[in-house]
């Protein structure tokens, strides 16, 4: 695909001047993309990505090809989006754990700044996390939860994908709001903790919904509340916490596109325009919806200043849960 005398164009060109990269026509791209998921195939941010992928292939005419580099909650992934060159053939996926919870749960450890070596793309997606207990605990709503916790103390264990992740994070956040006494189980990703949650290993979970909505639909799981204020498309009979007497409860897991920092600004453009026109479709939207995320969209400004105030917000949460780097 071509771009010649327009906007897009003459932008392109500018950026490009002092490579010499311009000549009558700027075709961009003209070979393959490369887009790093900070996370093992499989999950949530692997599928998002892979959709966006293949829309961005039919699109361009170019294939967009999908690089898992998991490791270090993300870290991993994320440090090698930051330092691969600022050419516009790398992009990466950002969530809530690598541009909202790490930079204060790693800290030093962290080998690259979560708002200053990126080109935020798109805010592309959301996920709610859902509580979902064993069917041998008796309790079918947050409250009945919390009586059940209060009056047997340290009898309950709750997984999560990891110390540090919004699943932890949403069951800390319980136990400092009501003072019940659970045990945290970390495990290496929701792939490793739902297996033992189904066999009663563990009694509980706060977890993305793609993770366990077949689990929910088949009867093997409860699920007794949402972890955001809304009810999710996905699940419109799970009531969310806010209506459950928590009403300032709101924890979600999220998804966006980054570029490296330095990217010239009409790529990034380029690539939030095509974006957002795939997740406005409806075919995407429904495909999202089916595995319990929901679309959203953003344009670069607005992304970059919601990554900020995402470091900004976990940052209190992460230190007043404990939470340790593993």
């Amino acid at each position: 695909m071509k771009i010649s005398s327009s906007p897009l164009a003459i932008a392109l060109c500018a950026a490009f001047a002092s490579t010499a990269v311009c000549a009558a026509e700027t075709p961009y791209p003209e070979k393959a993309v490369r887009m790093i998921v900070p996370f093992a195939p499989g999950g949530p941010t692997d599928v998002i990505a892979r959709v966006v992928a293949a829309r961005l292939s039919d699109a361009w005419n170019h294939q967009v090809v999908v690089d898992n580099r998991a490791g270090a909650g993300g870290n991993i992934g994320a440090e090698a989006t930051a330092k691969s060159p600022p050419d516009g053939y790398t992009i990466g996926m950002a969530t809530v754990s690598t541009h909202g919870i790490n930079p204060t749960l790693y800290g030093d450890l962290m080998r690259f700044d979560a708002v200053k070596d990126f080109s935020p793309v798109i805010l592309a997606a959301e996920t709610k996390n859902v509580i979902v207990v064993h069917p041998s605990l008796p309790v079918r709503t947050v409250p009945e939860l919390v009586a059940h916790a209060k009056a047997n103390p340290d009898t309950i264990s709750f997984g999560s994908a990891g110390a540090g992740t919004t699943q932890h994070l949403s069951g800390e956040i319980v136990k400092m709001m009501t003072g019940v006494r659970m045990q945290h189980v970390p495990y290496r990703g929701a792939a490793a903790a739902v297996p033992d949650l189904l066999a009663g290993r563990i009694q509980l979970m706060f977890v993305t919904i793609p993770d366990v909505i077949g689990h929910i639909q088949s009867g093997a799981l409860r699920a007794i509340g949402i972890t955001s204020k809304e009810r999710s498309r996905s699940l419109p009979d799970v009531v969310p916490m806010a209506e459950q007497g928590y009403k300032d409860f709101d924890v979600r897991g999220w998804f966006g596109v980054v570029a490296p920092a330095g990217v010239p600004k009409p790529i990034v453009d380029r690539y939030n325009v095509t974006i957002r026109a795939m997740l406005t479709r409806a075919d995407t939207r429904e495909r999202l919806f089916n595995i319990g995320l929901d679309p959203l969209t953003s344009t670069p400004e607005e992304f970059a200043g919601f990554i900020k105030s995402e470091v900004e917000r976990w940052g209190p949460v992460v230190k007043a849960s404990g939470a340790k780097a593993e």
